[in-house]
């Protein structure tokens, strides 16, 4: 599917709790609504993912991060680095605001958040106004996909998949605690 001609179809399919793979910086992702728990728990059944590991969320932009984290609990300074790290291929562990699900966070006071440059990813957010869920589309143990072509080889025909090019990224974004400064991983 090509988000681009498809932006109706697609906003329907999330609104209604719809589980998709999409190209994001170096591999394809999988996503949903990060408020809707069914989804997310299809989710983490589809790619064999235990709850406590949590998920990262993606935005085309910080403001649509506010509802899940508390920056004002981040140290400015670290701030500062966290704000000049987006749009990009940098994950930072921060504070969640609260409200936010458990079934996101894994049940840590912390939660995974990227604002990204992908054409695609961006688009995605835009439409639907929020952030999305993002994990790397692969069974646990597979490499991640890097075509709608691997996604279904691996979940099927049926999931939903967006079509797009990667970004430039070799590996997934790197992972940084935002309390800390500390990497978590390396990308």
């Amino acid at each position: 599917m090509d988000i681009s001609q498809n932006s109706h179809h697609f906003k329907q399919q999330f609104l209604d709790g719809v589980v998709f793979a999409y190209p994001t910086e170096a591999v394809f992702g999988l996503g949903c609504d990060p408020m809707n728990e069914a989804a997310v728990m299809q989710l983490l059944a589809l790619k064999n993912r235990p709850l406590e590991k949590g998920l990262i969320l993606i935005a085309s932009s910080k403001q649509q991060l506010v509802k899940f984290v508390n920056f004002s609990a981040v140290d400015p300074k670290i701030l500062t680095e966290v704000e000049q790290s987006w749009p990009g291929p940098n994950t930072w562990l921060l504070p969640k605001k609260q409200g936010t699900p458990d079934f996101i966070t894994g049940g840590s006071d912390l939660i995974a958040v990227r604002v990204s440059d992908h054409l695609v990813v961006n688009q995605m957010c835009d439409l639907v106004d929020s952030a999305i869920v993002s994990t790397s589309a692969n069974l646990n143990g597979e490499p991640p996909a890097k075509t709608c072509d691997q996604v279904h080889g691996q979940f099927g025909d049926g999931l939903l998949c967006l079509d797009g090019a990667l970004g430039n990224q070799k590996n997934p974004s790197q992972i940084r605690n935002g309390l800390t400064g500390e990497t978590v991983r390396a990308s």
